[in-house]
C-alpha cells in the first residue's frame, strides 16, 4: 500500500531526510515518531505531493509521488500539524466547500456530510461557525475534510498536538474506528507513548533517518542497548559483587547492603542472560530473585533522541 523507496530531501548542504526506505501493508497504523526538526513533517509533506524529494520516491497505491502526484492525491487524505479554515462558514458548509472541490455531485454531499460529522462526533456542531469552535472540534473537522473522497490512506501529521486529555481520547477512538474501516494511516508524533496504543507500527526517525521500526516490543529492545539489572542475594553480597563484575557485559554495579541487592548494566542479549544467571548458580551465588527493571517508552524515546533538538 506504502512502499517508501531510498526517500532524501537536501536544503543545500543539510539532509532533512536521509534514503528513507519503508513498506506499509494495506490496514496498517503506523506511527512515526521523532523529536522536532527529526524528518516527520518532511517525509509526511512528500508522500503527500506538497514537496519534491530531492532523491528517491514514494508509491502510494502504485502510484508514484514524483510521477503521477494527481493520482496519489486521489488516493490520500492529509491532515497537515498546522491546517487552515475557514472561520466565515459552518461546519456543514466547510466539508461541502471541499466535497466540491474534489468534485463531488450535491446529491452526493448532501448525504455525505452528516455521515463524517457523525463519525468525528461533530453532529450537534453542524450548523456552528467554525470560529466557535474548540480546537480539538477544529482538528476533528479537519479530519472529516480529509476522509471527504473516502482516501485510502490518511497521513496525519501531529493530529492530537495541542490537544487536551480529553480531546486525545476522542480523537484515538476516532483512529480505532478508521483503523476498524480498512484504512491505511500514517500518524506522526513527537511523543512515543502517545502512539504505542493506537498503532500496529511504530518507526523512530531521528536526524532524518530511520533508527527504528517495528511493533513496542522489537522498539524497545532496538532502541534499549542496556538492560538494568536488579539480583537479590541471601547473603555474600561481596561475593556476589565480585562475581558479576567480572562479567564483559557488565557495568555500573551497585550494591544496596540494607536490601541485599545488587544492581547493573546489562548490553548481553537475552541467551547471554541466561548464560550469566546458570553460572552464577554454579558458583553458588545465593540468588533468590533476578529481575530486569522496565524502563519507560518515554524514557527509552529520550535516551536515543537526546540532544536531536541542537544538532
Amino acid at each position: 500500500m506504502v512502499d517508501i523507496q531510498g526517500l532524501t530531501k537536501k536544503y543545500g548542504s543539510f539532509t532533512a531526510l536521509d534514503n528513507l526506505t519503508l513498506s506499509l501493508d494495506e490496514g496498517v497504523v503506523f506511527g512515526f515518531v521523532g523529536a522536532n526538526g527529526a524528518g516527520k513533517s518532511t517525509t509526511f509533506s512528500i508522500l503527500s505531493t506538497l514537496l519534491s524529494p530531492t532523491a528517491g520516491d514514494a508509491l502510494i497505491n502504485g502510484k508514484s509521488v514524483v510521477r503521477e502526484p494527481k493520482e496519489v492525491r486521489k488516493q490520500i487524505g492529509y491532515m497537515p500539524d498546522f491546517f487552515g479554515v475557514y472561520d466565515q462558514l459552518k461546519a456543514d458548509e466547510y466539508l461541502d466547500f471541499y466535497g466540491a472541490s474534489y468534485g463531488l455531485p450535491a446529491a452526493e454531499r448532501r448525504v455525505l456530510i452528516p455521515q463524517l460529522l457523525e463519525l468525528v462526533n461533530l453532529s450537534e456542531k453542524r450548523y456552528e461557525y467554525v470560529d466557535l469552535l474548540s480546537r480539538g472540534m477544529k482538528q476533528r473537522l479537519c479530519l472529516a475534510r480529509s476522509l471527504i473522497h473516502d482516501p485510502k490512506v490518511l497521513i496525519l501529521d501531529e493530529p492530537a498536538s495541542g490537544l487536551d486529555p480529553r480531546a486525545r481520547v476522542e480523537m484515538r477512538d476516532i483512529l480505532k474506528h478508521l483503523k476498524s474501516m480498512g484504512k491505511t494511516i500514517l500518524i506522526s508524533s513527537h511523543i512515543l507513548p502517545e502512539l504505542a496504543e493506537m498503532c500496529d507500527e511504530i518507526g523512530v526517525i531521528d536526524n532524518g533517518k530511520l533508527i527504528a521500526h517495528g511493533n513496542v516490543a522489537q522498539i524497545q529492545d532496538q532502541l534499549q542497548s542496556e538492560k538494568r539489572i536488579i539480583v537479590k542475594v541471601m547473603d555474600d553480597l561481596e561475593l556476589a559483587r565480585a562475581f558479576f563484575e567480572e562479567d564483559p557485559f557488565v557495568s555500573s554495579i551497585e550494591v544496596t547492603h540494607g536490601k541485599s541487592e545488587i544492581a547493573f548494566n546489562y548490553r548481553g542479549k537475552t541467551m547471554d542472560q541466561v548464560n550469566l544467571l546458570r553460572k552464577a548458580l554454579l558458583a553458588d551465588i545465593p540468588i533468590f530473585s533476578l529481575t530486569e527493571e522496565e524502563k519507560d517508552l518515554e524514557d527509552v524515546f529520550m535516551a536515543i533522541t537526546k540532544g536531536a533538538d541542537d544538532k
